[in-house]
């Protein structure tokens, strides 16, 4: 259950700017609205892909639902010059995800984002209850990816060109579209147990082998039961060229549902698909094999997505831009090294067949 009470006594964090200045990082007021819509157009303009930011009605809707809470650094003049969104993006409630991090350029050296991360991930997050939180850290540059590190957060995968170039074009921070790292935090543990598809084992034992919160692993089988159906659902982020599948049921029509609906989406312009799949299904083994055989490689395990876990796959349209791609520590190397040959595995297998 989210501690109102101790959310409403949380108190600004304040902190000092190199000229002097007064900073205070506090939880989102419906007078920073228009502050924090104007932030995103210096930094994005109007590229941002995900609008709230850019609402004051949809901000404070999303404040009173709790499924959005906004962290601002305000200046004593009311001027919002940094912020950090906390919101639910997956199925399962109890998971919120950081994103929409970012500070006005003139500010970048003050360690505002540090500050932002920190009110985000050990005030707010503890004071929420919240059962655990999760983030994607950008891979045209490597500041998020030291930050989570030193938030308790667990590399569990990437994001292959997630974002397109135009939203990085006022800044000029990337050339070709950017990968996301993934990370995820546990706050309650919740052990249950999960199959692991066998084409995966390897690397999902590995992943596990870090968590914070304990799993009874085992093996998946691949035939759902007779006459069970499927339940997909889809969204589009047209900017960002991307389809976010969820498998929400595995059924013995899994292979025709996908292959329908991937053709369905194709029609529009979208570079890259997303699938995600229960790891709490007996028989999620088969469904990952038919998404092979469709060109979907490896993406990242996802603690707690649906309440038990979830596992990404994806496909890329388009050659990924793997040159592009800067990584902080060595366990994202390898998670990149790992992607890259399942990708090759899965396209080879497709040329063989």
């Amino acid at each position: 259950m989210m501690d109102t009470e101790t959310i409403s006594r949380l108190e600004p964090v304040v902190t000092k700017l190199s000229s002097g200045e007064t900073v205070f990082i506090h939880l989102f007021r419906p007078q920073d609205a228009p502050g924090i819509g104007r932030l995103f157009h210096a930094v994005y303009g109007d590229k941002y892909p995900f609008k709230r930011f850019y609402d004051p009605e949809d901000l404070a809707r999303a404040l009173e639902t709790g499924d959005n809470y906004s962290i601002v650094a305000r200046k004593e003049d009311g001027e919002i010059i940094g912020h950090m969104g906390f919101f639910r993006s997956a199925p399962f409630p109890g998971l919120y995800e950081a994103g929409g991090g970012l500070v006005l350029a003139d500010f970048r050296k003050e360690g505002l984002n540090q500050s932002l991360l920190h009110y985000t991930y050990e005030l707010l997050a503890p004071a929420l209850g919240i059962d655990a939180s999760w983030g994607e850290a950008v891979c045209n540059h490597l500041h998020m990816q030291r930050v989570v590190r030193r938030h308790k957060f667990i590399e569990t995968g990437l994001e292959i060109d997630l974002m397109p170039e135009e939203t990085f074009s006022r800044e000029k921070s990337s050339l070709g579209r950017v990968t996301s790292v993934v990370a995820f935090r546990c706050y309650v543990p919740e052990p249950h147990a999960i199959y692991l598809p066998s084409v995966y084992e390897e690397v999902l034992r590995s992943s596990y082998s870090r968590l914070d919160d304990r799993r009874t692993l085992q093996a998946s089988g691949d035939a759902p039961p007779a006459g069970s159906v499927s339940s997909v659902s889809f969204e589009i982020f047209e900017f960002a060229q991307v389809a976010r599948i969820s498998v929400m049921a595995i059924g013995e029509d899994f292979e025709s549902w996908m292959k329908e609906l991937e053709a369905r989406i194709l029609k529009g312009n979208v570079k890259v698909l997303q699938v995600r799949v229960h790891l709490d299904c007996a028989w999620v083994g088969g469904a990952v094999q038919i998404l092979r055989e469709q060109g979907y490689f490896y993406g990242a395990l996802l603690p707690r997505w649906f309440g038990g876990d979830g596992l990404l796959m994806q496909k890329t349209i388009e050659r990924p831009e793997w040159e592009n791609i800067k990584l902080f520590s060595d366990q994202a190397g390898e998670l990149l090294e790992y992607i890259r040959n399942d990708r090759e595995d899965v396209l080879t297998f497709q040329t063989r067949r």
